[in-house]
């Protein structure tokens, strides 16, 4: 009896990755003379193979500590005097969720309009008398794919994106969830705080993505205000591309950029992607990368991390990379979660987006893409302080892994497209 519940139970499981689409065809992407970074055509060609748009913007914020960007993020709540959109994926109980709590409570008591979204998945944790608070105070709530019997798989499409945005003026856009964990803790064998990245928007940009908050907000089955109060006496300084990923998309907006980008690479491509499962069409143009004597490097979790099953997957998938040539650093003090890439001297994309098969295929994601040199600076820096703080992983040593964690990580692999 037993041995045919078990029977049954792996036919569900394969028969729900297979109408999910784990074994379909996988594409292999083929183009030849591909512009420079630098070329005037580069961005305009991408735009469209990406379903990507151009938006007027300027830069008034980039952190990558998460004190710094919880403040930032509460400093610009207090500021709110008619609007506050904010959606996001990953909350838990703890201080941090009780101080945006009590954040968006005051804003919402004292008038504002406090449109609050989330991904039921991601917030599975928090109790119901958290939203029956902030619901209490005239905060809206709504959640983002609820669990429903007609459309069970329809639960595994997820938002990822984190966005909040004041009076149509600011917008905050990064990978950090509402959460104690990015601080690190005992429990989890890492003190440190995790590594992550927001950047702050002003300018036109803000009533587009206002537009995207709202596309959202409208699916979980809220009602739209379009009187925004966007601030148009900012013109915006530079350009800024605009992804926005959705889940049912045939072909990854994301991975469309990122394979791009890399392609048109000719000095170097750094990466920093937590869950870094890139997908063929990437990783072969990361390895053509290097053979043209580009300067690639990954920047990844190391051993304190969030999921050891993904880590172990992802250590799986080095063994051509460092054979081609491409460095891998492991980062060690905590968890690294930023989600960044860095070409040349000029291109620098970052955003919501891990840089794996679900953020691809199966999450609604956020990512941005721009040239401007005292961003990129910044973002060097961010680099080259986490590859200081991180194991350069060579050949010799990673065969040494063991065993058990080869096994584990090939079986993880074979899910990964829902990690």
């Amino acid at each position: 009896m037993a041995d045919v519940i078990s029977i049954s139970l792996l036919g569900i499981l394969l028969l729900a990755l297979y109408l999910h689409g784990i074994f379909r065809h996988k594409i292999e992407y083929g183009i030849q003379q591909i512009p420079e970074l630098d070329s005037p055509n580069f961005a305009a060609i991408l735009l469209g193979l990406s379903n990507s748009f151009f938006a007027r913007a300027d830069i008034a914020g980039f952190w990558s500590e998460p004190d710094a960007i919880y403040r930032a993020r509460l400093a610009a709540i207090k500021t709110a005097q008619h609007t506050i959109h904010f959606e996001t994926f990953y909350m838990t109980p703890g201080r941090r969720a009780d101080e945006f709590a009590a954040a968006l409570r005051n804003r919402a008591l004292a008038g504002v309009k406090v449109q609050l979204l989330v991904d039921r998945f991601g917030v599975i944790k928090l109790p119901k008398n958290y939203w029956q608070q902030l619901r209490q105070a005239g905060v809206e709530v709504r959640f983002f794919h609820l669990f429903h019997w007609k459309d069970p798989l329809g639960y595994l499409e997820r938002t990822h994106r984190k966005l909040i945005i004041i009076d149509g003026r600011v917008a905050l856009i990064g990978g950090m969830g509402v959460s104690d964990d990015w601080e690190g803790s005992k429990e989890t064998g890492y003190t440190a705080p995790w590594l992550d990245t927001e950047i702050q928007f002003a300018g036109p940009i803000v009533a587009t993505l206002e537009g995207s908050f709202i596309r959202h907000w409208m699916y979980a089955g809220g009602f739209a205000c379009l009187n925004l109060n966007e601030d148009r006496s900012m013109p915006g300084s530079i350009e800024v591309m605009v992804t926005a990923s959705d889940s049912e998309a045939k072909v990854s907006p994301i991975s469309t950029l990122l394979w791009m980008s890399i392609l048109a690479a000719r000095e170097r491509v750094w990466i920093a992607s937590p869950y870094f499962l890139l997908d063929a069409n990437c990783r072969k143009a990361l390895k053509q990368a290097r053979h043209r004597g580009v300067d690639v490097r990954v920047l990844t979790v190391g051993p304190r991390n969030d999921k050891k099953l993904v880590y172990y997957a992802v250590r799986e998938r080095y063994e051509d990379l460092l054979r081609s040539g491409i460095e891998i650093y492991e980062y060690q003090p905590s968890m690294m979660h930023a989600k960044v890439m860095l070409c040349d001297r000029q291109w620098v994309t970052l955003g919501s987006a891990n840089f794996d098969p679900r953020s691809f295929f199966h999450n609604d994601e956020i990512n941005f893409s721009l040239r401007e040199s005292q961003l990129i600076k910044r973002v060097d820096r961010f680099f080259l302080d986490a590859f200081a703080n991180s194991r350069l992983i060579e050949n010799v040593t990673w065969r040494s892994r063991p065993f058990w964690q080869r096994f584990l990580g090939r079986l993880t692999l074979f899910f990964r497209w829902q990690l």
